[in-house]
């Protein structure tokens, strides 16, 4: 069944190939899930049914490229510490892992369930998420398994920590022999924490040189609490993304700018361990391919609101609107080298974020307000109207 989608404010549609970014007083057209058509609402054919948006914005779908949401745990009271004056270390890791190894397969799915509803009410409609709580191979591998019936993206991160009691090289050992074997069924992604307190590059380099062995596509937490050299390790075996780098130095520009390694800023985890902000603008100034992504996770960026994150990359990192939401959906695309989503040009999956505002700069215009109207995946309404 087509629907015709009209009296659409503003349509952000990125047509890439047509040189088209946002179209007003427009109209779309959704057919078998897929964009088929988009113009002037004037020129809109004809279809089985018919929504009226009221003169409302319409955005591509959220593309929430880099998700931790399988946990369970409070860790409140480690985040108000840190708003104390205690700053975020990596550690902070090991208070989730105990309370998910001890939750139900049941009480995972819940809560995993819950937290992508949650995300869609917000716009979000292709979700990457990650292990990385469990760092034993059962608890991996179950977590995995729970991941993949929920989110588009698994993504194996039991490179997060080496866990108490375990000899760093030894805990690698494991994680690129039995851990990897044991998840490799679940996910089609591979992840580390290159960073001090985590993993050093040469044990970095060596579980990605095994995901890659394995067909495993690369990603890489880099360069967040310091010069890490997960930039540069992530460049120099293709990774498709290095997340958070705060910390950048010229090299690092050039080598992301000459690549195509997208660089993935986490603005909500940046405020939550008031860490200085990833230079996005720096990054993009110098034709680096840049995502925006939540970092939902339960230690330091407890929230799936991407429209939070464009709004604070307005606000704070000096982006402007279009190259905001352009990270937001097309940006994270890339980042997981996707092409059917992120963007509405024709033959797009039909995701439709529509928000209750004429046009998006209300995003950073009214931050923090309720501002996703209605949400389509796929040409399916996964949300109903606010108002």
């Amino acid at each position: 069944m087509s629907t015709l989608f009209t009296n659409i404010g503003e349509l952000w549609v990125f047509d890439v190939e047509a040189g088209v970014s946002v179209l007003r007083e427009a109209a779309l057209v959704a057919d078998g899930g897929r964009v088929a058509w988009y113009g002037p609402r004037a020129e809109a054919p004809d279809a089985d049914e018919r929504v009226d948006l009221g003169g409302r914005a319409v955005l591509p779908g959220w593309v929430d490229s880099h998700t931790h949401l399988v946990f369970d745990g409070d860790r409140s009271r480690e985040f108000e510490a840190r708003m104390a004056g205690r700053p975020y270390e990596a550690g902070g890791i090991a208070v989730t892992t105990d309370a998910t190894r001890a939750a139900t397969d049941d009480r995972l799915r819940r809560l995993v369930a819950g937290r992508v509803r949650e995300a869609q009410r917000g716009g979000t409609t292709t979700i990457e998420t990650k292990t990385g709580y469990g760092l034993s191979v059962d608890e991996e591998a179950r977590h995995a398994r729970i991941a993949a019936e929920l989110v588009d993206e698994v993504t194996f991160l039991g490179a997060h920590l080496v866990p108490a009691g375990w000899d760093a090289d030894a805990y690698v050992d494991l994680v690129t022999g039995e851990m990897l074997d044991a998840v490799r069924p679940h996910v089609t992604w591979l992840d580390v924490f290159c960073e001090e307190g985590a993993f050093t590059v040469e044990q970095s380099r060596r579980v990605l040189e095994a995901g890659r062995r394995a067909g495993l596509g690369l990603r890489v937490h880099g360069n967040q609490l310091g010069h890490s050299g997960g930039v540069a390790l992530a460049v120099d075996l293709g990774a498709a993304s290095v997340d958070h780098v705060n910390h950048l130095s010229d090299d690092d520009v050039e080598a992301l700018a000459a690549s195509a390694t997208v660089a993935t800023i986490l603005p909500a985890c940046d405020l939550s361990t008031r860490a200085p902000f990833a230079p996005a603008r720096r990054l993009l100034d110098a034709g680096a391919v840049v995502a925006i992504a939540s970092n939902c996770n339960p230690g330091t960026s407890y929230t799936s609101s991407m429209n939070f994150c464009v709004g604070t990359a307005v606000l704070q990192q000096h982006l402007t609107l279009e190259e905001a939401i352009r990270a937001a959906t097309l940006g994270g695309a890339m980042a997981l080298r996707r092409t059917d989503v992120g963007s509405l040009r024709v033959g797009a999956r039909a995701d439709l974020h529509v928000l209750d505002a004429p046009a998006a700069i209300h995003l950073a215009y009214r931050p923090g307000m309720p501002l996703t109207h209605r949400v389509w995946r796929a040409g399916e309404p996964l949300t109903e109207g606010t108002a």
